[in-house]
């Protein structure tokens, strides 16, 4: 099997675990842990795991110079990105979170028009206008089932995460094509570490584990070592192969996953305002991300 064809089948997994998290990480908090506490101990966690496994990595120094893009990268791709993330989801529900992360394609189209100077033609500007209108639409107009408190802060937060999550995918790039991912991705986390540990140790202490059920442990040991520690890896594994608009175009796959789990464990419903932002949505991030048949990837 080729690189590129691993590529893919590490994407599509990506987004199969993240679709089946947003309903699992829901049952977790906030009624056994709060979100920012929750992701301290997914951050630590994973952090611990990365350091272990680059031991068996290649032995790579990293230049002074690019510590400043890992910084940059452990802020947007693990800080800013968890933490509106985790909130946002504390607030809405499964599907509607799941929805909205659709967009980043578009924003990652966004980003690389300004930092990567590419060009983009009147489909693409079309299609960024319609999936915008879709995410505003869903933002503005969403209504959840279940505990979603408040699905208006909750979308938009986790909007700032998928606009955070692009600037993640433009800045690792970079970082892909110089070292291995053993070599920069324990850093990554290690500064992200250090960046959420303010904001979630206060909660992290609030903790009880002797009242929380066997079952909720299985998730939270579900959350960190697939949605973290796995999904990292093979995101990086991607994109070594895949451009960063292709890596993102996988996100599509995250809405089909995270609703068909949802929904199949009682935990949220469709309704036609979130039916007609995804078709504005998927429209929208299909007219931008079509390329010419020569193109590669």
């Amino acid at each position: 099997m080729s690189k590129r064809n691993w590529a893919l089948i590490a994407a599509t997994m990506v987004s199969l675990i993240y679709g089946v998290s947003f309903t699992i990480a829901k049952d977790v908090m906030p009624t056994y842990i709060k979100p920012f506490g929750f992701i301290l101990l997914r951050v630590f966690g994973a952090t611990i795991l990365f350091w272990l496994i680059s031991f068996f990595g290649p032995t790579e120094k990293i230049q002074h110079k690019d510590f400043p893009r890992i910084i940059a990268a452990a802020f947007f791709g693990v800080a800013l990105n968890m933490l509106t993330f985790f909130k946002g989801l504390g607030f809405t529900s499964p599907i509607s979170a799941a929805v909205i992360m659709v967009t980043t394609p578009i924003i990652v189209l966004i980003l690389s028009a300004i930092i990567m100077k590419e060009k983009m033609i009147k489909r693409k500007i079309f299609g960024i206008l319609l999936g915008l209108f879709g995410t505003g639409f869903l933002i503005l107009y969403g209504k959840s089932i279940g505990n979603a408190s408040n699905a208006l802060l909750g979308n938009l937060l986790v909007f700032i995460n998928a606009v955070s999550y692009a600037f993640y995918l433009i800045l690792v790039k970079k970082l892909m094509d110089k070292y291995n991912a053993f070599t920069f991705v324990k850093w990554i986390y290690t500064f992200g570490l250090l960046m959420v540990l303010p904001f979630g140790w206060s909660e992290y202490q609030e903790i009880q584990w002797a009242t929380i059920p066997i079952y909720i442990l299985w998730e939270i040991v579900f959350v960190v070592l697939f949605t973290t520690f796995f999904t990292y890896l093979f995101n990086l594994v991607s994109m070594r192969e895949l451009k960063p608009t292709t890596v993102s175009v996988f996100i599509y796959m995250q809405p089909l996953f995270a609703t068909i789990f949802a929904i199949s464990v009682g935990k949220d419903e469709l309704t036609f305002v979130k039916i007609v932002s995804a078709v504005l949505i998927f429209v929208g991030v299909y007219l931008v991300t079509q390329k010419k048949k020569s193109q590669s990837q």
